[in-house]
């Protein structure tokens, strides 16, 4: 493979490299055209359609997460949470060998986290220093559907509690049994069936059945990071 090497030069060339934020404005392929033409009675832009998923969401709450289910995904769950006893019967219907090696990952996980914990000091004699205050609630997405990502679920979830944050809960389209017992063994809190831009918009504002959050993490597509941005 060639290598090639770029040479900066001067501050203002070098400052405008390292600041330069990737482009989210992709062109959408003609399929997804044809499914905003669907969805909303014209061809629209990613961000165009992202920014109307959240309106709705955020105005209507539940019925616009179905009703953006039902036209992405095809299908909208029966209910959003998933409900602790499913988390339960992932772990048990697992392979032995994998749900050790979840357990072990998280473990090291936690070691890591804890090792790295910021720690507030304070100075009594000049009357300063630093606080650290947890946050209430975290969102965190995990893609799915069409792939696991049980350590997206670790990775993410495990900080957040390390670091003391009251209550963690998930949005992941269709989780599968290791999903969800990532989700068990991580130390979530609430788990919704839930993925796309009316997951980020359900999280930012709130629902009838999701909390609203402080805090979204977790990666995913263009129209979740849109998304993201947008909220």
């Amino acid at each position: 493979m060639e290598e090639t090497m770029r040479i900066l030069r001067g501050y203002q060339e070098g400052r405008a490299a390292l600041t330069r934020r990737p482009s989210l404005e992709a062109e959408l392929p003609p399929a997804a055209l044809e499914w905003t033409q669907a969805a909303f009675g014209a061809q629209l832009s990613a961000a165009e359609a992202v920014r109307r998923i959240v309106a709705d969401v955020r105005e209507q709450g539940d019925a616009a997460v179905d009703r953006y289910a039902l036209l992405l995904d095809g299908a909208s769950p029966e209910r959003l949470e998933a409900p602790r006893n499913k988390w339960l019967a992932a772990v048990e219907s697992l392979p032995a060998h994998l749900t050790d090696a979840l357990r072990t990952a998280a473990e090291r996980i936690r070691r890591f986290q804890q090792s790295a914990l910021p720690k507030g000091w304070r100075d009594t004699e000049e009357g300063y220093g630093e606080l650290l205050i947890p946050l209430e609630r975290v969102g965190l997405y995990v893609p799915g559907g069409t792939a696991s990502y049980p350590s997206t679920v670790l990775m993410d979830a495990i900080p957040a509690r390390i670091a003391g944050v009251r209550e963690i809960i998930v949005c992941t389209p269709r989780p599968d049994p290791v999903t969800l017992a990532a989700a068990h063994i991580a130390g979530v809190d609430r788990l919704f069936q839930i993925g796309g831009a009316q997951a980020i918009a359900a999280m930012a504002f709130g629902t009838q059945s999701v909390p609203r959050v402080d805090k979204i993490c977790g990666p995913g597509s263009l129209f979740v990071n849109l998304a993201k941005r947008e909220v």
